[in-house]
């Protein structure tokens, strides 16, 4: 037992020298190795090193002879541009010189031809202003004589308008004037045949209305409308003379003093031209200045009152003209619906004789449908008869069928 260990342990000894051997030998193959590549290397360095500083005196030869021979070419470059530069400098100072000679032609010829402009334009202007001048003041003359024409006839019209004054100071020629204004209306504006003048409305008055329009009635008669023309000219007067100096209280006298006016002019006409039937519910009082219905209907408890208890409407020349165009208007409805009575009353008429030339129209298909059954019938017989006839064509003689010495029997003939 004890042998065996002691030889394994010697074989371990023995194992371990040769190992520590090989790696002493392997350790020193490794030197040897290194140093080769060491001394290898080295020389591998100096030959390159050798070879780089070949490489640099060629580099540095070929750089000198380049550069030597770029400053030859920068050099004959520099001389060619400067003979270029002094080329083009020597071009543009004789195109400048040039340039300037033909700058100085042409301001010159430009001061010429301003000058010859100058010259036609201030000739031209002088004749233009000349000749306005000369019409200006024609004109200016003629608009002076049409100022002096305007002024007379401004005195002329204002002597009118005071000879007019004059004439509405008088009661009769001022209430003449108010009817010819109210009847020119009317004549413009309705047909002869749709009013009347100085007619009495109320049968059995004695009071005549200035003009009187016809109105339609539910019954298909007609009706009277009053229109009465009143123009209190004092009262007017007073209330526009008070109000242009400033004088509240007269013109506020003067004011009241025309309501009453009207007033009482709506009172009569109401109680004069208002009688329905025979009129309509309500007439119209025509004041024929703008003004003076424009003061009226400033106070709206007049008219209110005018209109609820006096029945009586107030108009002046605009309010009465679009009253008459709004009357005219009815009437065109008015005869309208009429004329569209009368054309159904014609539409019925021709609806029965169209009912009737219908069952004419019937009577006489039947007859025709009658007439050609018989034509058929007819023709029908006369198509047997010549069936007939034909077969009588094909017969002989009678003188061949009878026996000799025999008269012929008339009863024997055929049918």
């Amino acid at each position: 037992m004890m042998s065996y260990e002691f030889y394994l342990l010697l074989a371990c000894l023995v194992l371990l020298i040769v190992l520590l051997v090989r790696q002493a030998s392997l350790t020193h193959r490794q030197e040897n190795a290194g140093l080769k590549q060491e001394h290898d290397l080295a020389v591998l360095g100096n030959q390159l090193l050798d070879e780089l500083d070949a490489q640099r005196d060629d580099s540095v030869s070929a750089l000198q002879s380049a550069n030597q021979n770029l400053l030859a070419t920068m050099s004959q470059m520099g001389q060619n541009q400067t003979t270029l530069l002094e080329s083009m400098q020597r071009q543009v100072l004789l195109s400048t010189r040039n340039q300037e000679e033909k700058i100085t032609a042409l301001r010159l010829e430009n001061e010429r031809q301003l000058d010859e402009m100058r010259r036609t334009v201030d000739q031209r202007l002088s004749e233009s202003l000349d000749k306005k001048l000369d019409a200006s003041f024609a004109q200016v003359s003629e608009r002076l004589e049409s100022v002096y024409k305007g002024l007379g006839e401004m005195h002329t019209l204002a002597a009118g308008v005071g000879d007019l004054k004059k004439v509405l100071t008088n009661v009769k020629t001022r209430g003449i004037w108010g009817e010819m204004q109210l009847g020119s209306l009317i004549r413009q504006a309705l047909a002869p045949g749709q009013y009347e003048e100085n007619v009495a409305v109320v049968p059995g008055s004695a009071e005549r209305v200035e003009f009187a329009i016809r109105l339609p009635d539910r019954s298909g008669g007609t009706v009277w409308l009053a229109v009465d023309s009143k123009f209190p000219q004092e009262d007017y007067i007073r209330l526009v003379e008070t109000s242009q100096a400033g004088d509240a209280a007269g013109a506020e006298s003067a004011r009241k003093a025309l309501m009453q006016r009207l007033r009482a002019e709506a009172k009569k006409i109401a109680s004069k031209y208002i009688s329905p039937p025979y009129t309509a519910d309500f007439a119209v009082m025509f004041l024929p200045v703008e003004g003076l219905y424009s003061e009226a209907i400033q106070s709206p408890e007049l008219v209110e009152t005018i209109q609820s208890a006096d029945r009586v409407v107030l108009a002046g020349p605009g309010t009465f003209s679009a009253m008459l165009n709004a009357l005219q208007m009815g009437f065109r409805t008015m005869a309208i619906e009429q004329r569209s009575g009368e054309v159904w009353k014609l539409l019925g008429e021709i609806k029965t004789d169209f009912s009737r030339f219908a069952e004419t129209l019937e009577a006489t298909r039947h007859r025709l449908e009658q007439a050609g059954e018989t034509i058929d019938s007819a023709v029908s017989r006369t198509r047997t008869i010549r069936r007939k006839l034909s077969g009588l064509e094909n017969l002989p003689e009678p003188a061949a069928l009878q026996e000799p010495g025999e008269s012929p029997n008339p009863e024997d003939r055929p049918e």
